[in-house]
Formats: structure tokens, sequence, C-alpha cells
């Protein structure tokens, strides 16, 4: 019975830890100068600093390779065989990461940002949500990644025009 109560409360506190946000974290990005990029994550959290740090290095190169117009910047980010899904007139649509680059050569560059708003890590893989927006669209993306040796990489980019 105690054992249950625990497991209970543990669930109650980690719901509203999650609801009032108070695993967020903030900050602004100087390395890669980028004007607009202030990141204001404050939904879920459950990573390393370590782990956060390598996640955030991948999202960096995907969004300063749109500010830049380059995707030799976003290359490393990515897994060589990563993939992006989205619908498209109510169809499913998944194609080659190059999809990407190609959007990136020809539409870029341009203003963009984002926010973590969820990054659940197990070990050496993580799933991660954020809010972007790239110009004027706003986007929900959401990314699989896997630690590839000292590097985090982005194998799968689903995503939703808000």
């Amino acid at each position: 019975m105690i054992s249950r109560m625990k497991s209970i409360n543990v669930l109650v506190i980690s719901s509203l830890m999650f609801i009032c946000g108070a695993c967020g974290y903030s900050q602004k990005n100087s390395e890669n100068n980028i004007s607009d990029m202030e990141k204001m994550e404050s939904t879920f959290i459950n990573a390393t600093p370590e782990q956060l740090s390598g996640i955030r290095k991948a999202l960096d190169l995907y969004v300063e390779a749109a500010v830049k117009g380059d995707s030799k910047i976003a290359e490393p980010a990515f897994a060589k065989t990563a993939t992006m899904s989205f619908v498209q007139n109510d169809t499913l649509v998944s194609v080659p990461i190059q999809a990407l680059f190609d959007y990136y050569n020809t539409d870029c560059p341009q203003a963009a940002s984002y926010s973590i708003s969820v990054c659940d890590v197990a070990d050496d893989a993580a799933i991660v949500k954020i809010d972007s927006k790239f110009g004027d669209t706003e986007f929900a993306d959401m990314f699989t990644l896997v630690k590839d040796g000292a590097d985090w990489k982005i194998v799968s980019k689903i995503y939703h025009v808000k």
C-alpha cells in the first residue's frame, strides 16, 4: 500500500511539473550569431545538461542552415538515412532528408527561430518537439535523435504547419 501511494505521489508531482513547466530552461544562442534565435523552453525536459547541449547543437545547425541558406550547415545534424514526413492534401508524405536540404538551398536565407517544448531522452535516444518559425510560417516539428559517437543525429523529422 505504501509503495502504491509513493507511485501515485510521484505521478502527481511529475504531472504538476509537466503542467507548470517546472523543468523550464532558457538560453540565448550567441554562438551561431543568429539574431532572432531566443529559445524559451518551458514544457518538459527530461535530459541531462550534457544531453540537452548535444541535442541543441543538432537543432541549432538545423535552424542555422535556414538562416544562412546553406544546407551544408545542417548536414552534420542529420543521419545519412534521415527522413522527413508531413501531410499534404490529407496524404502522408515521407521523403529523404535531401528534400529539406533542397529547401534550404532554394527558399532561404530567412529569419528562423525555435523553442524546445518537449525533450525526452533515454540514454542514447531522444524524442524532441520544437515550435519553430521560418520566415512568417510557424511549425510544430518533432524529431527523433540517436547519439552517434559523441554527436546527436536527427534520424527523422515530422512537421505540421500551424
